[in-house]
């Protein structure tokens, strides 16, 4: 077939005009190549269906990586306007099966899809032209404006192979036949598998700031571990090797799988893998677009349960314990093939980047140094839940790509497929699903006496979010009431009505747990998803877990649960979403309080705050605004602030004065007092501020 792809780019070079051209074709490229993946839909009816039903209809995913560029390049304040606010909303959140995604395509007024086709355009025009513009030297660095550029490409390189997993999941009569994706003309029967020894070694893990390409925040870092010698498949495990335990009725004997894996049995009724299709007794291969004989010599499809269930099916047959592999013993094996990494790699040694096929193929076609398939064909499913290396810091622009999986729910997956491109082929991607999702992914199996830790507790390693969670639920100090306590206190004694409150800015969600006391339900929303998932996990999990500085690198973990603080009663009426307080989805609306506490003088654009959140109270709604009024360019243009400053004839202007004007009009002002808090940063140095609560009714 044809080379659809480009296959990356550097972060060095000698020449920033050949830079900019070079990042300008990487960009164009796989903006080209995204959309024709949505060429394989039927025709436009199918962008309004789902292919599974944890997914939102694929117009959701043709419009996200285009509003994913506008989103980030307006939080880093590289541009200061949207292209189109409702599709910025719509369509920026839902990707992965977060309790803070809201899936409910009933809430949605999904649009046209020559209308978002339209909005591309304007798009990709844009960063075209930022591209030729923003300031750039060499090498790109993470400070680098052009950097978020760069995060946007691979965003939607990610998007391009999981949009084609779910158009594969579609039924076959919604899928058509695009010449550019050729799947693979040959098969045989699957070759015997057998095990090959891999020798002890030592193995580093991260990349650092030298590294030449483009890496995700959770690819930084160190991690370092002696792997002792084990064996590991020379082949991935085909379709005819994962036969027998079909055949055998593995999908029936529930010794085979664990808890989750029985709950996946019963949620979806499988019992085969999902791209099997069983027609007269005999299966057959779903690939992107036809349903073929089945290719018994191309891996299997599978999630992690089912590669699971399989390896505990094999240990029991053949006497021997057969585990998948971890991620360390992945890249030992990695490096006893003698694989180079990209940009010496080059894509023709591999199934990956579409270079071949727009499908797998068999499982003995690529050949390293004895062992088959390290990388590309399809990626592997490994023992090891994603956590974040030594040094792992969030990149501020999107800090809910790694931190959200750090959950001991999500594997990851290595080495890659026939449609991965860009970082997703680099030596050290990682890259994590939940274990029931479907990816282009397969395993292979390792006999290993190593066994993955397992934590009891997961606790926070957000630095920021772990002193936030000491501001909420930790004790007071010096005398000062617990602000997550006091300010809906306050606020509920105002509300005429008491069925639905907002908690805007809600952090690791205390106060929205304590409106609950008042109000029949709560939604705790907050620009990043490192706080919102914090009052999530108390709900789903029962506890949080954080650690306090006391003193240089001491700190002292701590705990809390859900019983401990007399919430496990207002779980119910709690629910907790990541937001934009300047472009929240229309279906935020219809509260009796909304509290936005601390906010004002952090949002990007507070006066479009002010100026449309009345919309989303009910009659004789309350609004509180709480804030120490720190205005700070580093979170607000200087043009943009409501206060601090003096105006052009020299007078001072108070934000609360803004307030009062902006307001007046559709609120009135009902009463302000000083609230204090005191921040915790350790044990001998303490943030004590005072916010000015002001509650405003609605006319």
């Amino acid at each position: 077939m044809s080379k659809l792809s480009k296959y990356t780019v550097l972060l060095e070079g000698e020449s920033v005009d050949a830079k900019r051209l070079e990042i300008k074709e990487y960009f164009n490229n796989t903006s080209d190549l995204f959309e024709k993946v949505f060429e394989v839909l039927k025709d436009d009816t199918v962008f309004y269906e789902q292919s599974e039903k944890s997914r939102h209809p694929m117009i959701f995913y043709f419009g996200h990586t285009a509003t994913f560029f506008i989103n980030k390049l307006l939080s880093m304040k590289i541009i200061n306007e949207r292209v189109n606010p409702d599709y910025e909303s719509i369509f920026a959140i839902g990707v992965d099966e977060m309790s803070w995604d809201d899936m409910d395509s009933a809430k949605y007024n999904w649009p046209k899809v020559d209308a978002v086709r339209e909005y591309r355009k304007k798009v990709r025009k844009l960063i075209n032209e930022l591209i030729m513009e923003l300031p750039l030297t060499l090498p790109i660095t993470k400070e680098s404006p052009m950097w978020i550029i760069l995060m946007g490409i691979e965003h939607e390189r990610i998007h391009l192979e999981t949009s084609l997993v779910l158009h594969r999941q579609m039924p076959i009569d919604l899928v058509k036949d695009v010449e550019a994706f050729n799947i693979c003309q040959h098969s045989a029967d699957a070759p015997k598998n057998v095990m090959v020894r891999i020798e002890a070694q030592k193995i580093q893990l991260g990349v650092d700031d030298s590294h030449p390409v483009y890496s995700w925040d959770n690819e930084y870092g160190e991690f370092t571990q002696s792997v002792e010698s084990f064996e590991v498949a020379k082949y991935l495990v085909s379709n005819g090797e994962y036969l027998a335990f079909v055949k055998d009725g593995g999908y029936e004997n529930e010794e085979f799988w664990d808890e989750e894996g029985r709950t996946f049995l019963k949620d979806t009724g499988s019992s085969h893998p999902a791209f099997w299709v069983k027609e007269d007794d005999v299966y057959k291969y779903r690939a992107l677009n036809a349903i073929i004989d089945m290719p018994e010599d191309w891996p299997v499809d599978v999630n992690a349960l089912e590669a699971e269930a399989f390896c505990r099916y094999k240990s029991q047959k053949d006497g021997v314990i057969y585990q998948l592999p971890s991620e360390a013993e992945y890249r030992a094996m990695y490096e006893q093939s003698g694989i180079e990494d990209i940009p010496t790699f080059h894509e023709s040694r591999a199934n990956l980047d579409f270079y071949h096929f727009a499908s797998s193929c068999p499982v003995n076609e690529f050949n390293f140094n004895g062992i088959y398939d390290v990388v590309g064909n399809v990626w592997q499913w490994s023992r090891t839940p994603i956590r974040p290396f030594d040094g792992f810091k969030v990149h501020e622009a999107y800090d809910d790509f790694s931190v959200p999986t750090f959950d001991e729910k999500h594997a990851l997956i290595l080495g890659s497929s026939w449609a991965s491109s860009g970082n997703l082929i680099t030596k050290h991607s990682r890259y994590a699903f939940r274990k029931h999702f479907y990816q282009n992914a397969g395993f292979r199996y390792v006999i290993s006496q190593k066994k993955e830790e397992e934590l009891s507790d997961i606790y926070e390693s957000d630095e920021l979010v772990s002193q936030y969670c000491e501001f909420q639920y930790g004790a007071a100090h010096f005398g000062v009431e617990n602000f997550a306590i006091s300010t809906p206190r306050i606020a509920s004694s105002f509300a005429v009505n008491n069925k639905k409150a907002l908690d805007l800015g809600c952090a690791t969600g205390r106060a929205t747990y304590e409106l609950a006391r008042e109000f029949d339900y709560v939604e705790g929303i907050d620009f990043s998803v490192r706080f919102v998932q914090a009052g999530a996990k108390l709900k789903d999990d029962g506890y949080l877990a954080f650690s306090t500085k006391e003193e240089g690198e001491i700190a002292t973990q701590k705990k809390v649960t859900i019983e401990e603080l007399g919430y496990e009663n207002l779980k119910e009426k709690v629910s907790f979403w990541q937001g934009d307080a300047c472009n929240l989805k229309a279906n935020f609306t219809g509260y009796d309080l909304i509290m936005a506490t601390n906010l004002i003088d952090r949002l990007y654009d507070p006066m479009i705050f002010l100026q449309t959140i009345d919309e989303r109270l009910n009659k004789d709604g309350i609004l509180v605004i709480t804030s120490p009024y720190t205005w700070q360019e580093s979170s607000t243009a200087k043009e943009s602030w409501l206060g601090g400053f003096r105006d052009e004839n020299g007078k001072d202007v108070k934000t609360i004065d803004t307030l009062q004007k902006v307001l007046s009009e559709k609120f009135e002002l009902i009463h302000t007092q000083d609230l204090e808090f005191v921040i915790k940063e350790t044990a001998r140095k303490y943030q004590h501020t005072i916010s000015e609560l002001s509650v405003w009714k609605k006319k």
